[in-house]
């Protein structure tokens, strides 16, 4: 988890060594491991971006995606709730303080300042790339036994290029939870990383659609 500048100490001072690779690597390797643990069961939508995605290439129905997406943001609520449990529990007091508990933000203050402009080309680009690598790699012409190490390293490589700009999410309910929870910037930033994935998951969809080969 990433948050604004001032609080990296704070958050990730006993990790020593773990830094943007260890943190990138985290990610991709829990998304390569629930893809092939749960995968058979509800395909690994973990990431409204990625069922709207693959609502929009026709993959799966409407009602399904709105049972899929409820559930999402659930869940990244109560995992951002287990966390904020777990960090108010250090003994030398803890202080939230802006972007708290990993959320996703831009501008003065947070990591490297980049503007918002920055912050929804990276979003909406990079879940474009991450939603064309699932959608290839789970078509009948790719190869669905290796899908699961695929998307994973695609999200570890997001995470390298996106974690010094926006935290990184490509993901709405990945930043849902942390926003609600930590209020202030990070809540009112939270649009960008609901629309911008959408809008990346949208596109990616409709490139899809017309590169798929047709029987």
């Amino acid at each position: 988890m990433w948050c604004g500048r001032d609080c990296w100490s704070q958050y990730h001072g006993g990790l020593s060594g773990l830094g943007l690779l260890g943190i990138a690597v985290a990610f991709g390797l829990s998304v390569v491991v629930f893809a092939y643990a749960i995968g058979g069961i509800s395909g690994c939508h973990i990431n409204p971006a990625v069922t709207v995605g693959v609502l929009l290439a026709g993959k799966m129905s409407a009602k399904d995606a709105i049972v899929y997406i409820i559930a999402q943001f659930i869940g990244a609520l109560l995992g951002a709730f287990v966390l904020q449990q777990i960090l108010s529990g250090q003994l030398a007091g803890f202080s939230a303080g802006e972007w708290a508990y990993g959320s996703n933000g831009w501008g003065k203050g947070y990591q490297n300042e980049y503007g918002q402009t920055s912050a929804f080309l990276i979003e909406a680009v990079l879940t474009f790339l991450f939603l064309f690598v699932i959608l290839a790699t789970t078509s009948k012409v790719g190869n669905g036994t290796m899908a699961g190490l695929a998307i994973g390293f695609t999200l570890l490589l997001i995470h390298l290029v996106a974690i010094p700009v926006t935290g990184t999410s490509v993901n709405p309910a990945r930043s849902f939870g942390p926003a609600i929870l930590a209020g202030g910037n990070a809540l009112s930033q939270l649009w960008l990383f609901i629309v911008a994935p959408l809008v990346g998951a949208a596109v990616a969809a409709g490139v899809w659609r017309a590169l798929e080969p047709k029987d």
